[in-house]
């Protein structure tokens, strides 16, 4: 039977949330048995609000026409509605306390089942932090695991470009409607992700990303994966309430460390202090979640190897941490235009990056790799 029109009907009733509608399930068994139900067993439930129980009573009727008119759009947009009884929904994200009740998706909803790891981190990323959530996110994507994001500018969009590089799986779960690319400038990255992954939602076509919708959002990123990395996050920030809510759903979190003295990286340093896995390189996700391998991770930046004396001088001076050539030519004791050339040799050969205000860069390696 289809389920769909019921649970729509459900998800439109005033005062119904995810963690309500997961007890009258537990109650009724089912959502056309919680519509059948009678105002008498309905009031018999402690946990249903006034507000809740007269829409399920009274306002039925206007909770179907706005299903029926859900259901339409939606196929109008082509997206996928998975209902929590569907044999197709995640069941991971089944099993923590509120599962939403519809998921919507466009792109592959299979991919929603496999194996994966979230990847989230701070929108005002580092370049270092962008450098190492692309590299990772291609490391484990390059191993069948599916990285999950919330598609947000900084780390998430690195995460998401890195498992897309790999040729792997990435799914988006969005603060809005899955009809609105939010943020716009991902609009490009949006479609690729459609085509090649999946872009799912819990919210009704339509509805703005409001601010309110993300805290909510980061439990369906922490729900579909084996585990969550934290590659940047301030003290205070919204990336840790994701890590805080994968602890309550029994999965494992992982932390990038970065430099003492970065705020950025003070949110990843504290969750190691509370027993986060610090994390290296991806061999250390994948042996702590059981999926190691034989096949040895692939780096995905080009290696020096044996460089030039003097190219070896001046890329000795470098660190993923931003350097201002000024105090490049200090450590290196070159000429200035010989440094110029040489900093321009290895950016054409992948090692380093230039970046505003003539500063430079090394490009983030694996942790196993050697200068």
């Amino acid at each position: 039977m289809d389920t769909r029109r019921h649970w729509l009907s459900l998800a439109f009733t005033p005062g119904l949330g995810p963690a309500t509608l997961r007890k009258l399930v537990e109650r009724f068994g089912s959502a056309p048995q919680i519509l059948a139900a009678s105002r008498k067993a309905l009031k018999e439930c402690p946990f249903l609000r006034k507000e809740s129980l007269a829409g399920l009573c009274e306002q039925k009727m206007i909770a179907a026409a706005a299903a029926d008119r859900e259901l339409r759009l939606a196929e109008k947009t082509g997206a996928t509605l998975l209902c929590w009884d569907d044999p197709l929904f995640p069941p991971l994200l089944k099993e923590i306390n509120d599962p939403p009740p519809i998921l919507y998706v466009k792109g592959s909803t299979q991919i929603l089942s496999d194996p994966g790891i979230a990847m989230v981190g701070a929108r005002a990323a580092s370049s270092y932090g962008l450098q190492v959530a692309e590299r990772l996110a291609t490391e484990l994507a390059r191993h069948d695991l599916v990285i999950t994001s919330g598609f947000a500018l900084g780390i998430d969009t690195a995460a998401h470009r890195g498992a897309l590089a790999a040729e792997g799986k990435t799914i988006a779960v969005m603060g809005c409607g899955l009809d609105i690319v939010y943020p716009s400038q991902n609009r490009k990255l949006h479609g690729q992700i459609a085509d090649l992954g999946a872009i799912i939602s819990e919210t009704p076509l339509g509805t703005m990303p409001e601010g309110f919708r993300f805290p909510a959002r980061n439990r369906i990123i922490s729900g579909l994966s084996l585990g969550v990395v934290v590659v940047e996050a301030a003290h205070r920030s919204g990336t840790l309430i994701t890590a805080h809510q994968a602890l309550e759903q029994g999965r494992d979190v992982f932390a990038i460390p970065g430099r003492i003295d970065s705020p950025k990286s003070e949110g990843c340093h504290r969750l190691i202090q509370e027993g986060a896995k610090l994390v290296h390189s991806g061999a250390d996700i994948l042996e702590e979640l059981a999926l190691t391998t034989s096949t040895p991770l692939p780096a995905t930046r080009p290696q020096p190897g044996v460089l030039p004396p003097e190219e070896e001088k001046v890329f000795s001076q470098l660190e993923v941490y931003p350097k201002n050539i000024e105090a490049i030519i200090q450590a290196a004791q070159l000429p200035p235009h010989r440094i110029s050339e040489i900093l321009l040799i290895l950016e054409l050969r992948g090692l380093v990056a230039s970046l505003p205000g003539k500063q430079y860069q090394r490009l983030a390696e694996s942790h196993s790799s050697s200068v």
